[in-house]
């Protein structure tokens, strides 16, 4: 996706709206995972596709950050150079963002002649302003390798009391998570040769942080404000001022970096934090010759940064006070976008563990990159961190994708491309008088105000907020023609049927427009069907944004259509369950399980000779018998566990502690079901409610009442809170809900003697994040995973 390098380089214009945008260089070491694509390089892409939608003059520049100890420490594990690891994880990193449609402008890496020449003379500059100080550190040497060990290249036992974990890493315990100087761990070892490394003084360059100090703050202080910091980002920064700046170690005992120019400290080379933001601008300067333009112009220019919350510090304390002590005229960052950390199911992302799916993974799945694009920013973890989980994207592609927008958008073309007697022939029609219809009127008025609050919450850099907004858009289209009964009109009143129907064809061409930055690839096939080039445009001065108040201009009559074909594809119960499987554990779990499974598949083959086999495929003589109930396998399979909805709530006529419920599971059938909830859930909350209910146990006499069924709720550790049990509010009443993983039909009614439900029953519980589920599977229906609204930690009967 990046510039093809045959136009030619964009430059900053005049009178222009000048955008540079960067996201955090992603560490060449490994594959990038969800996490690291949706806190950087991804909501940069975003961002940069609305600026060019909008008009403004934007360029998007990345690469891969390949200085370092985790680089010198990878290529000993693959037994190679520093610089085979990163032609290795560059060209993986750009295979992986080639696939996500990422638009960068340039894509390039810290490893060249440019980086060098860039950061070398920052550093001139910083020493000749006298900003940098010289300082002896103690450091591990290991005498075997004859040299000084990097953080990563020492492992020992962690120095804190009540850890001891003994495979400690010199710069942090992965076990207690605490940071760690390497003199600081009991037994030390260099990592290449196991053998204990002694402490030697080595001179350093450091940058005077301290001294810098009037300056930094005052720029954090106003630019804070005017670029619309993230409420993180302030938060970090502010508790780094607050505990003091301190003077900053930009030089390592290393062979794998930009060396430093000064005589003294010639076999040294600089420190990735001090070096790496760097890499934006010897970056553009490959990009272009004429990189000062972007990157010496305050004056025209905007910078706008976007990244992981961890990178916090690098980019509004150290990176700006490297710019403001040249004393030269940088472009400084304007506004800073920071994520939180997204979350694997119950678990952690981790590219050390190969926890997690990763960048390569995506592509191994049949499910589309408009879906992983939009699953991953509907979930961006903007103020907190949110959780990547199967049963949650399936909802959101078959809730959102498919039933909303999908639904609109072909539901409206293949309407037009039905034939004259029918539909228009694929012809748009001609709409007179749109405005006096009432329910046009107020669509467009409705539309009109997401398209500015969509404008405004993208400007603010808040891309949930306006994914959100036009995801609305779309929702009001459905209901448009719900409400306006086209199917009606096109036999009663066909003058306004076209009006419905033009209306409707704009909106999807403005749907499309929105949605380009969030899905490109789903905009790029809506135009396609539209019979449209794929140039998107949304811009004030061409009275783009106006347009969107008037959705039947949009498009012009007699403007034929191309083909309509559905846009999303369901995703079943089977895959969700075969994904969450392939996907558990590490990658080298994943890679264990893959060989254990291709020797199992090999043992088979060679078990059996063809005749045999032969032979015990012709005994069976027709389909296996089915298991009888009673002698089937224990699982969550055999709960006959439903979607309803209580129509009718009221006090047992004889029981003080008991709700009588009247509730539709589906297919017209009302049960009659007994609960003791009077004492937790008053009578009003429980009616009309959406509940799971259990309906395959032998029904009780409860009070002379007879109960068909069982309402499930969840109670608090100390029994003193109790909540049902909630399907999402869009499931269909009487649908089952299922367990990933547990395929099977229920059983007609649960023997009681067999104790299934009894069985099953001690490891229903709730999560953390509030969702039902049996061990840590979840309580899953068509339109989500199912949750109580305040217990975590609690038990489901």
């Amino acid at each position: 996706m990046e510039d093809d390098g045959k136009s030619s380089p964009k430059l900053p214009i005049p009178g222009k709206r000048n955008i540079l945008i960067t996201s955090a260089l992603p560490y060449v070491n490994n594959v990038p995972h969800l996490g690291n694509i949706i806190g950087c390089v991804l909501s940069a892409d975003v961002y940069a596709r609305y600026c060019r939608l909008r008009g403004y003059n934007a360029i998007y520049i990345c690469g891969t950050d390949e200085y370092g100890t985790a680089t010198e420490t990878k290529a000993l594990e693959e037994n190679c150079t520093p610089k085979e690891i990163c032609d290795k994880y560059h060209a993986i990193h750009k295979e992986v963002y080639d696939w996500f449609g990422i638009s960068f402008d340039k894509f390039g890496r810290t490893s060249t002649p440019e980086q060098t020449e860039v950061c070398q003379a920052i550093f001139n500059k910083l020493w000749d302003n006298k900003w940098l100080s010289e300082n002896t550190m103690q450091q591990l040497y290991c005498d075997t390798c004859k040299k000084f060990l990097a953080d990563r290249l020492v492992e020992g036992s962690c120095p804190f009391e009540g850890c001891n974990y003994d495979s400690a890493r010199g710069d942090q315990c992965e076990k207690c998570g605490k940071l760690l100087n390497p003199t600081e761990l009991k037994d030390p070892k260099c990592k290449v040769c196991q053998n204990t490394p002694r402490i030697r003084d080595t001179d350093h360059l450091f940058i005077e942080l301290p001294l810098l100090k009037d300056r930094l703050e005052a720029y954090i202080k106003k630019t804070s404000v005017t670029g619309s910091w993230s409420q993180n980002a302030i938060q970090t920064t502010n508790a780094w001022l607050r505990d003091g700046l301190r003077q900053r170690c930009i030089t390592r005992d290393l062979k794998w970096g930009v060396p430093v120019p000064h005589e003294k400290y010639k076999d040294k080379v600089f420190y990735v934090w001090f070096d790496a933001p760097i890499g934006y601008v010897s970056i553009t300067s490959c990009y272009t010759s004429e990189w000062e333009k972007w990157w010496k112009n305050p004056e025209n220019v905007e910078l706008y940064q976007f990244m992981g919350k961890d990178n916090v510090p690098f980019h509004t304390v150290m990176f700006p006070s490297t710019q403001l002590g040249t004393e030269e005229n940088w472009t400084l960052m304007k506004t800073i976008s920071v994520t939180e950390y997204l979350n694997y199911e119950d678990g952690k992302f981790s590219k050390s563990k190969g926890v997690g799916v990763f960048g390569n993974d995506v592509k191994d799945t049949n499910i589309p990159v408009e879906v992983w694009r939009y699953y991953l920013l509907t979930n961006r973890p903007e103020v907190s961190d949110t959780s990547f989980s199967w049963t949650d994207l399936q909802a959101k592609l078959n809730g959102e994708l498919l039933s909303n927008l999908g639904n609109f958008v072909n539901r409206v073309l293949s309407f037009i491309a039905k034939p004259d007697n029918a539909g228009y022939g694929s012809v748009i029609p001609d709409a007179h008088d749109a405005e006096s219809h009432s329910l046009t009127k107020s669509l467009a008025e409705k539309v009109e105000k997401f398209v500015a609050e969509y404008v405004e919450a993208m400007e603010k850099v808040k891309l949930k907020q306006g994914l959100k907004t036009a995801m609305l858009i779309s929702s009001e289209g459905n209901y448009y023609l719900q409400a306006s009964q086209f199917w009606k009109l096109y036999k009663e009143d066909k003058p306004l049927c076209a009006v419905v129907i033009r209306t409707a064809a704009g909106l999807v061409h403005l749907l499309a427009q929105l949605l380009e930055p969030f899905m490109p690839s789903f905009s790029c096939e809506v135009f396609k069907q539209l019979n449209l080039p794929p140039q998107f445009s949304l811009s004030d001065e061409r009275g783009e944004v106006l347009l969107a108040s008037r959705p039947w201009d949009i498009l012009p009559p007699s403007h034929r259509i191309g083909t309509p074909q559905p846009l999303f594809k369901e995703l079943e119960n089977d895959e969700v369950a075969r994904y969450r499987e392939k996907f558990a554990g590490s990658q080298s779990d994943r890679r264990a399980r893959d060989e254990a499974a291709n020797l199992a598949d090999q043992l088979n083959k060679t078990k059996l000779s063809d005749a045999k086999k032969q032979k015990a495929s012709s005994k069976g003589g027709g389909k296996p018998k089915p298991q009888p109930a009673a002698d089937r396998e224990i699982t969550m399979a055999r709960l006959d566990i439903r979607v309803g909805k209580i129509v009718k709530a009221e006090k047992h006529p004889k029981a003080d502690a008991l709700y009588v419920e009247e509730i539709d599971v589906g297919g017209g059938e009302i049960r009659t079901v007994v609960s003791g909830l009077v004492k937790y859930i008053p009578l009003e909350e429980m009616q009309n409610r959406m509940v799971c209910v259990l309906c395959n146990l032998k029904p009780a006499k409860m009070r002379d009442i007879v109960s068909q069924a069982m309402v499930l709720a969840a109670s608090s550790s100390d029994g003193s809170k109790v909540e049902l049990v909630e399907p999402p509010k869009t499931a269909n009443i009487g649908e089952r809900v299922t367990f990933p993983g547990f395929e099977g039909e229920p059983d007609d009614v649960l023997n009681p003697k067999k104790k299934v439900w009894e069985t099953l029953l001690v490891d229903l519980n709730t999560k953390e994040n509030l969702v039902a589920c049996y061990k840590d599977v979840p309580f899953t229906t068509s339109a989500g995973v199912c949750k109580v609204s305040s217990i975590s930690n609690g038990t489901i009967r």
